[in-house]
């Protein structure tokens, strides 16, 4: 028997996955649950794919390759998003359009494009169901979930079919947090007004921007996990982990990336160029009084360590610089808001050197002015949290309406 990429990825696909103490069987992802229908879903479609490296099945294959060795699904284009379909492009880039070598399937663009030029992408494609499954990690300002948005809007415009298959949200959907964006403030990191840390999966996201964000709803069908609970982490759920970009390297990563990520509006070093980007932060002059106090702040669930490192690339290349080290002890209490809006404070009282990025990201981070006007007015942590907990209190209302799971 001749073997073929084609025969041996659906041999493999097919097999039994070993029950390992690493795999748990009562999770099964929305995409296990649709090849486990036999892609019914996708019956008599020709089907694009919006994905990128996190879209693996629980035996490590990509569900591309998967979905192109099947013959009960015709799958004729893949969507790259921030970083690309096969993720060898750092923060700020993508892959272009080609050919992909293993598949010969189209890939498409689709990084900074929305509206009617990337409505017309999927045109061109000649897709008639877009299918978006991409690993989130539940903070607001993280790209793909509006990729999400403007493929949504996108495939409305196209008289597209929309399907999303579901992934948990790694630092579980127990509740939503953090200041919400005003309107004025939507860029790609926020384009409508949600919680900085939104404790939602994709496909509650997609019923959410259906229902209150787009001006036209896109015809939407979604694919749930089963056996995911919203109090559950990512390593609860069996599932292997594949750094949805360069510098989310693993599930602590994006444990304390809604709060830490804010350090990207500063000029500290927000970790970028080490092995812990996001739970390392500093800057050069900085020492150890910055651990000393953030540390006598008694925030729940966190210590910090006064570290020192030398990033390989972006802030203080090749420069040994002082800082904290966060280590969460307790992940059900730890606050990653709360604990990052501590830590502006903070370093900005022991490092005269603190400057906020000259453009004032950080208000397009935090969705307004305030967080950068109150810690430069002298705000303290807790005063800062509680300017935004109306706002959060409404966010909350509406996202209780779209949530699907206990």
């Amino acid at each position: 028997m001749r073997l073929s990429r084609r025969n041996l990825l659906a041999s493999a696909t097919m097999a039994a996955v070993p029950v390992t103490p690493q795999h748990r069987e009562d999770l099964r992802t929305g995409f296990e649950r649709l090849a486990a229908d036999g892609y019914a879903l996708l019956s008599g479609q020709n089907v694009g794919i919006v994905t990128n490296p996190t879209g693996i099945t629980r035996d490590a294959l990509h569900i591309v390759d998967v979905m192109h060795a099947d013959p009960r699904c015709t799958l004729t284009a893949v969507f790259g998003p921030e970083h690309g379909f096969r993720g060898t492009a750092q923060a700020g880039g993508s892959e272009g359009r080609y050919d992909d070598p293993a598949t010969g399937l189209p890939v498409y663009d689709t990084y900074l494009k929305s509206g009617r030029p990337l409505a017309d992408i999927f045109t061109a494609s000649g897709v008639d169901t877009i299918v978006f499954d991409i690993q989130d990690v539940g903070a607001r300002f993280y790209t793909y979930i509006w990729t999400l948005y403007d493929c949504m809007e996108a495939a409305q415009l196209a008289g597209k079919r929309f399907v999303v298959l579901d992934r948990p949200n790694p630092v579980t959907g127990r509740s939503a947090q953090g200041p919400v964006l005003h309107k004025e403030f939507a860029t790609f990191v926020g384009r409508r007004p949600i919680a900085q840390a939104h404790g939602m999966t994709v496909t509650e996201l997609a019923r959410l921007f259906n229902g209150e964000f787009l001006s036209t709803p896109v015809p939407l069908e979604t694919v749930l996990m089963t056996g995911w609970k919203r109090t559950r982490f990512y390593d609860a759920s069996g599932l292997p982990w594949v750094p949805p970009s360069p510098n989310m390297p693993t599930p602590d990563t994006a444990l304390v990336y809604s709060g830490t990520c804010m350090f990207e509006g500063t000029n500290l070093s927000e970790g970028r160029g080490t092995t812990r980007p996001f739970e390392l932060l500093g800057a050069e002059g900085v020492d150890g009084r910055w651990a000393a106090a953030v540390n006598e702040l008694g925030l729940p669930g966190v210590r910090f360590r006064e570290a020192y490192f030398a990033p390989t690339f972006s802030k203080f290349q090749g420069k040994t610089v002082g800082g904290v080290q966060i280590h969460v002890r307790d992940r059900a209490a730890y606050d990653p808001v709360r604990t990052g809006i501590a830590l502006l404070v903070t370093a900005r009282k022991v490092w005269d050197g603190f400057a906020w990025r000259s453009d004032n990201w950080i208000d397009k981070l935090t969705g307004s002015t305030r967080v950068r006007t109150m810690i430069d007015a002298g705000a303290g942590p807790d005063e800062v949290v509680a300017a935004w907990q109306n706002e959060l209190t409404a966010f909350r209302g509406i996202r209780k309406e779209y949530l699907l799971y206990k």
